[in-house]
């Protein structure tokens, strides 16, 4: 059989990128096929788009070549506090304060913007030898035999491959062709996103404040600004995503408080409706699933991302490790090795995420006592604090070779 390629990967976003990297430092022919083109992903403009990498996916970077590029620019989170909140009043005084000495490996993780890491994903792409990276495609058909696959594109090309990768997000559609369905809800919220610039230092300080309608995260970024993760219900944020900026930073100052001086924002609005869902499974005949296109979370914990970058790891190590021996990689058998090694992970996570923001985002006040109650008792403990600083640098649980 003569294969176009060993991997096609759909998709070229962040995670489509990383698996190609990472799949292709292990030796392996890749051809990546993105809907978007190479330069609408390279806009040096600062709009505002950030993403908080925990320690083990740093080491990835690490692992791959391209942290000493992103190092400069990143933001070290050096402590991160949480607490109840509202709107007009000080957190409550009963919180959860992690600092990044308490762990031996250094900061717990950094924040990293768009304008810097996506530009740098499409460089390599384009300049690794064996990735071939085709922008401002798509793939209109996927069929699958015994010994491979094929994906017809909207160009009427065909690619032969003997795995297929769905990296294509939520709604992903190689997940859709290859039969697999999902599970999940709607949780009623919308997160609002933007950057903040600010007359106050923040010290490298993530903060989390959980408010009634849901968690607001305050982000440190390079020199005085932030990025802001902020949850509201549907209707309330259709309101304020309809406001003018300056009645939009009215009501998000008294949410924040005044701990970071005066606020003007920095690039544009975004909003993105919440949702958990989970594909029923992550592998299929010839195909596999990362990241989004896998599993989506609530972002209360900021570890979507984090997530994919761990089944990118795990991935690649099975498919290398199973080449090695002289096993067909594509074949089920070894495919569902990677889907037990992470499903229990991602499922755990996504639950426990959708259970913090059951529990966090409401006002009841015997619940608010509890956890309050709750966090402060944690916060004494400092072996049990130290375990949840390591769980979010992502050190916990059986961590991939490039993650080590």
């Amino acid at each position: 059989m003569n294969y176009d390629t060993d991997i096609a990967i759909v998709g070229g976003g962040l995670n489509g990128a990383m698996m190609g990297l990472a799949l292709a430092k292990a030796g392996f022919r890749i051809t990546i096929i993105d809907s978007l083109t190479s330069k609408s992903q390279q806009d040096p403009q600062f709009d505002g788009r950030c993403y908080s990498l925990a320690l083990a996916s740093i080491r990835l970077m690490q692992a791959l070549g391209l942290w000493e590029a992103l190092a400069p620019n990143a933001q070290p989170i050096l402590e991160i506090k949480a607490a109840d909140g509202r709107a007009y009043s000080n957190p409550s005084p009963y919180f959860l304060h992690f600092d990044h000495h308490e762990i031996e490996e250094g900061p717990m993780g950094h924040m990293v913007e768009d304008r810097h890491l996506r530009p740098l994903l499409q460089q390599r792409l384009q300049s690794a030898a064996n990735i071939s990276y085709r922008a401002g495609l798509s793939v209109s058909e996927m069929a699958i035999s015994d010994t491979h696959a094929q994906l017809i594109l909207d160009t009427q090309e065909i690619i032969t491959t003997r795995l297929v990768i769905g990296a294509d997000g939520r709604q992903s559609q190689t997940a859709q062709r290859a039969g697999i369905k999902r599970t999940g809800w709607r949780y009623g919220q919308t997160s609002l996103v933007c950057a903040l610039s600010h007359d106050t230092p923040h010290q490298g300080i993530a903060c989390q404040y959980f408010m009634p309608p849901g968690p607001l995260a305050i982000l440190p970024l390079k020199g005085n600004r932030s990025s802001i993760v902020w949850t509201e219900s549907d209707a309330n944020a259709t309101t304020i995503m309809a406001m003018d900026d300056k009645d939009y930073l009215a009501v998000l100052q008294p949410r924040i408080g005044d701990y970071l001086g005066k606020i003007e924002l920095a690039g544009a609005r975004y909003s993105y409706p919440l949702d958990l869902t989970i594909a029923q499974n992550y592998v299929a005949p010839r195909m596999a699933l990362v990241g989004d296109a896998a599993h989506g979370v609530h972002p209360i914990a900021g570890q979507g991302l984090n997530l994919g970058l761990r089944d990118i790891a795990a991935l690649s190590e099975v498919l290398s490790d199973a080449r090695l021996r002289g096993e067909d990689f594509s074949s089920l058998a070894v495919l569902l090795r990677y889907q037990e090694w992470r499903r229990f992970d991602t499922t755990a996570l996504a639950l426990a995420t959708d259970a913090v923001n059951k529990l966090f985002s409401n006002d009841n006040t015997l619940l608010r006592t509890l956890r309050d109650l709750g966090m402060g008792a944690i916060n004494r403990m400092p072996t049990l604090r130290r375990s949840f600083i390591r769980e979010a640098a992502g050190l916990t649980g059986e961590l991939p070779r490039l993650m080590q």
